[in-house]
């Protein structure tokens, strides 16, 4: 998994989107925002130990499958527009990348998006509360795993969202542990 401060342009989001020079980001770094990721082997998933034990330890007893691409998604163009408009949820965010791969980009400290690209056999868990977004790169196709803590919940709290209960609970633990607010502009 590669991450990197993204450039400010709004050309076609299934670019890279590099600021010059790259800015990447270590992927602690993406840790102190608490956002975590595992390497898995996406072959096996059925049959794998590591992702069965994250999943028991967590507590993730929901699990689908979402092919995205323009000819298995229905209403394609609607759902990745929804999945890039900047938003939160109350839960955390938990895809595991099968085949493929996409951008989730997740706003920094200093509210800057970052670009987190993800390919096969990366398990990213994104934090209740952070503000992010979803697109596929230039291949226009991922398989993912979704998982979930019980029911499963997809709604969309778009930004700006500051008083949201996920929201404010992300920004305390955050500031606290690192010292920064992450208030939005």
């Amino acid at each position: 998994m590669e991450a990197w401060f993204m450039d400010d342009s709004d050309s076609d989001p299934r670019l890279p989107h590099h600021r010059n020079p790259i800015e990447f980001i270590p992927l602690d770094h993406l840790a102190e925002l608490g956002v975590l990721h595992w390497r898995l082997n996406p072959t096996d998933y059925e049959n794998d130990q590591e992702l069965r034990k994250i999943r028991e330890t967590r507590g993730y007893n929901y699990m689908d499958l979402l092919d995205i691409c323009p000819e298995k998604l229905n209403n394609y163009e609607e759902k990745l527009k929804n999945f890039y408009t900047e938003h939160i949820h109350a839960d955390e965010e938990i895809r595991y990348c099968l085949e493929g791969s996409g951008y989730f980009d997740v706003r920094g400290k200093d509210d800057r998006w970052i670009r987190i690209w993800i390919k096969a056999g990366d398990l990213i868990i994104l934090p209740a509360g952070i503000y992010h977004r979803f697109t596929l790169d230039t291949t226009n196709y991922v398989k993912l795993m979704r998982l979930f803590m019980g029911e499963p919940v997809w709604t969309a709290y778009n930004r700006p969202q500051e008083e949201h209960p996920a929201r404010k609970e992300y920004v305390e633990s955050f500031t606290k542990k690192v010292g920064v607010a992450l208030k939005a502009r």
